[in-house]
């Protein structure tokens, strides 16, 4: 029975020498490693290498011939531009293989005579060995994502990763309680990113307020956004508008049609109060001779006219 188990032990220890030179040990514990295949796109964008640096690429990295290839080509190419990208490619290739990334970077050689596209190999070779790709072609991403590979593309984690506010956009948030500052309020976004808003302390405990984003703060700990209260526009004043001839004419117009009712109506008011009420005429006396007599008198005597010469028959 010793014996048994002693055989058993040795077994053991030698299966994990044998395990733990290949490196396979912790992985076969774990889980086997993601193998993601490279274009070259992924590496002339050359964020790769900082996700790799990072930790956040733990994975077996896959670099078929062909891409280094079409790299090579492009680098001794007449066009400057490609051939400065091409290079940065392969600069990016030599720091993938640095050892003290923790992911693991091959060279894969297999040949496609019959396919004489680039992204077509990519997607063979995608297949064959079960992994994903990752590129910045948004073309190649869809037709891979058709073929049933999948795709992991820096673009999109990078939209992912985009700060949930800038400078200048407006935000709606209730404030919950007052700063440290004078006058400033404390809200929260809804993945718990605090917001400090300048004059936000009148509003704590009340309904949500808007809220003008003017900086950021971004730290190892998470990030901070500072704001202000949004205020209402102010009204842009009236422009005067330009008097024209005719528009003076049509306003004169307008003003005489106006107050003519209404003069109508006092010069009415005013004949009806001014009219003289009506009397009964006064009962002339019959005049005496002798009043005929005394008025006659007083009268100055009229010059008397001479009558006009009777003008005598002409006796022939």
């Amino acid at each position: 029975m010793t014996t048994f188990i002693e055989i058993l032990l040795l077994i053991f220890i030698a299966g994990f020498l044998v395990l733990q030179s290949k490196a396979t040990f912790i992985s076969g514990l774990l889980g086997r490693r993601r193998r993601i295949i490279l274009d070259s796109c992924a590496l002339i964008d050359g964020r790769i290498a900082s996700l790799a640096r990072n930790g956040f690429m733990a994975d077996e990295l896959i670099i078929p011939q062909f891409i280094i290839n079409e790299l090579q080509l492009l680098a001794d190419g007449n066009d400057s531009h490609k051939r400065e990208r091409a290079r940065f490619g392969l600069d990016i290739a030599h720091e993938l293989q640095d050892a003290s990334y923790a992911s693991k970077v091959t060279i894969d050689r297999t040949v496609f005579p019959q396919t004489p596209a680039t992204d077509d190999k990519l997607i063979q070779l995608a297949k064959k060995l079960e992994a994903y790709l990752y590129t910045t072609d948004y073309n190649l991403a869809k037709v891979a994502s058709i073929e049933g590979v999948g795709i992991l593309n820096v673009n999109e984690l990078a939209q992912s990763l985009r700060p949930i506010a800038l400078p200048g956009e407006t935000l709606t948030l209730k404030i919950v309680q007052k700063g440290s500052g004078p006058g400033q309020g404390v809200g929260y976004l809804d993945d718990g990113t605090m917001i400090v808003v300048e004059g936000g302390a009148r509003y704590s405990g009340r309904h949500p307020i808007e809220v003008v984003v003017t900086r950021m703060h971004q730290t190892v700990a998470g990030k901070m956004v500072f704001g202000q209260v949004k205020e209402a526009p102010a009204e842009p004043p009236r422009q005067q508008e330009r008097k024209t001839p005719a528009s003076q004419a049509a306003a004169t117009v307008r003003a005489q049609l106006k107050q003519q009712p209404a003069q109508s109506g006092m010069q009415k008011k005013v004949a009806i109060s001014s009219a003289p009420s009506a009397s009964p005429a006064p009962v002339q006396k019959p005049k005496s001779r002798l009043h005929e007599r005394l008025v006659s008198a007083t009268q100055p005597a009229t010059k008397a006219t001479k009558p006009a010469p009777r003008r005598r028959p002409r006796i022939s």
